[in-house]
């Protein structure tokens, strides 16, 4: 499933007029960070998430370790959730620690949370389809940026990615909602697995 995907983006590509000569640096990156990602079993990464709801802003750190359609996210701040768990599948999700339970609710009607943004930003660099890429100058990071092809910028849901173009590493994400950033997230030590 995952490589008929990627086949079919490259198909896209071709019938665009977009064949090799046709195809930019930055999307050829893409591309190839998208195929390792389509491939990838396991990552583990540490993330620190800014949850925007508008009235209210929230700060979490957390380890993250992803098997499959399986995450699980341990919380390090702020220190009043500090060792919370939080395990999502494709069955449903609990965030957990001594019995006691914590619903910080959705960002948006799709049911975006702080604990699901980091799978949400997979899927995203995963199968989302692409609007645009780029080598950042002041950055030097590769920018890929997901949503509706149908839809217009601003509504919807936008996710704005960037990888290291040396390792393929995801180095941050956002997701925004309507034009209205609801999700940052910065990623460290992003591993494969």
């Amino acid at each position: 499933m995952r490589k008929c995907v990627v086949c079919v983006l490259m198909t896209t590509l071709l019938l665009a007029g977009c064949g090799p000569a046709g195809v930019s640096q930055a999307e050829e990156l893409a591309l190839e960070i998208r195929v390792e990602l389509l491939e990838m079993d396991s990552c583990t990464a540490r993330l620190e998430i800014t949850a925007d709801y508008g009235q209210r802003v929230y700060q979490y750190e957390m380890a993250a370790a992803v098997t499959g359609e399986d995450t699980a996210l341990t919380l390090s701040a702020p220190e009043t959730v500090a060792g919370f768990t939080a395990r999502l599948s494709g069955e449903g999700s609990a965030l957990e620690f001594d019995g006691l339970a914590v619903d910080t609710g959705p960002l948006d009607g799709a049911g975006l949370t702080p604990v699901s943004a980091f799978p949400a930003l997979l899927e995203a660099a995963r199968t989302g389809y692409i609007l645009s890429c780029g080598l950042e100058e002041d950055t030097g990071l590769l920018r890929v940026d997901c949503g509706d092809p149908a839809g217009s910028p601003g509504s919807g849901t936008e996710t704005a990615l960037w990888f290291d173009p040396e390792t393929h590493a995801l180095a941050k994400g956002e997701i925004s909602v309507d034009g209205f950033r609801a999700i940052s997230c910065q990623v460290s030590d992003f591993t494969r697995g």
